[in-house]
């Protein structure tokens, strides 16, 4: 189902990804970060609570098309996380304690909220088609979706609790959740979405050497896990339409600056890069945790990759000339026309956001933009 990308050393790629993207959250402003807190304590109501979430959308979006972003996204500002939304969604599906952890450079740790199965996995509702509609009807730019990934909803929870919610096996969670993701794909097909990134962390975590034997002391194998994830990963997206564009995100985490894991790519390139039906890959190059660019010799001519090269764990701006050596670096590997630029990840994976300020979220947005035409014209 993938396609080959269109040379980018053409003006612009008639479709995503662009030369210049960005994976997806954005920080929400104070008048939106106080509705959130005014709703939930109750001195709002919903009424008002999606008045303030529309207009900041609206400017949220004029700003990603003023610094020239061919696709836009809605920055997550209807969520509480970026996978909090599935949850409430799906039924059978639960919240807990993670079992890791979340980690910053001090060597500070903090627990975390995930997924949990609770029970048999249903679609009990659209999960994005009302975040779509909207933002499809203020866009003038592709609108892009994103989600959580599959495996979000399985890696992070205690082992064996897919039996213990009621499943013979994981396999059989799998197939119910595949069902939730193909159900879903094919409502915002329908509402006219041709633009859909999926937010993965599990596989990025099982290149980290450390998570790896934490993994093998609760009783999984992680090559094995990976190939279920890769399997997953596939069911979901299998009859997928052709006008349908995937990425897939991979994410270290992403908590007020804060990281779950590191560890290059080695571990899962050849599997993930050419077995997994997506046309592109949105990858973490902003830190030595990510490793180095060799693992992207194994991308497949079928399909592009954006480097993650602009931190939004800091308010420190980085500089375009090495920016672009990077991107020339990465070239040895794979062809740059195949590549594109973004930050590695999202600004605020949850409503409180990371540790930067809106300037400086402006300032990193445009050095994307300017790196992009440095390098592609």
């Amino acid at each position: 189902m993938t396609r080959k990308p269109e040379s980018m050393s053409a003006t612009q790629p008639t479709h995503p990804p662009y030369r210049a993207e960005h994976v997806g959250s954005l920080l929400r402003p104070d008048s939106l970060r106080k509705a959130f807190r005014d709703f939930s304590e109750g001195r709002i109501d919903a009424e008002a609570f999606r008045a303030e979430q529309d207009r900041s959308i609206r400017e949220v979006v004029d700003l990603q098309e003023g610094l020239g972003f061919q696709a836009v996204n809605d920055g997550e500002f209807r969520r509480v996380s970026y996978w909090a939304h599935f949850v409430e969604a799906t039924e059978g599906l639960e919240v807990e304690q993670a079992r890791f952890d979340f980690h910053d450079n001090q060597g500070g740790v903090t627990p975390f909220l995930a997924p949990k199965i609770a029970g048999k996995v249903k679609r009990g509702r659209s999960i994005s088609g009302d975040e779509f509609d909207f933002l499809q009807s203020v866009a003038k730019a592709t609108p892009k979706i994103t989600m959580p990934s599959p495996p979000t909803m399985h890696f992070w929870g205690k082992a064996g609790q897919a039996r213990a919610a009621g499943y013979r096996d994981d396999g059989e969670f799998f197939a119910d959740l595949a069902r939730v993701y193909r159900e879903e794909f094919a409502d915002l097909c329908g509402r006219g979405a041709t633009y859909i990134q999926l937010d993965e962390v599990p596989l990025a975590m099982l290149c980290d050497d450390t998570l790896r034997e934490r993994v093998k002391a609760d009783g999984d194998d992680p090559d094995v896990l990976v190939q279920k994830y890769v399997d997953l990963f596939n069911d979901c997206l299998s009859g997928r339409p052709e006008s349908l564009t995937v990425g897939m995100h991979l994410c270290r985490g992403n908590f007020k600056g804060q990281w779950l894991s590191e560890g290059g790519y080695r571990y899962v390139a050849e599997k993930m890069f050419n077995e997994i039906d997506v046309d592109a890959f949105f990858l973490e190059y902003d830190t030595p945790r990510a490793g180095d660019f060799a693992p992207l010799a194994a991308v497949p001519e079928s399909k592009s990759v954006v480097l993650g090269l602009v931190s939004t764990k800091s308010n420190e701006l980085e500089h375009p000339d090495a920016l672009v050596r990077r991107v020339e670096e990465a070239g040895k590997h794979i062809a740059v026309e195949r590549l594109a630029v973004s930050p590695q990840c999202g600004f605020a994976s949850t409503v409180a956001g990371n540790p930067v300020t809106l300037d400086t979220e402006k300032a990193k947005l445009e050095l994307v933009q300017e790196v992009a035409r440095r390098v592609w014209g």
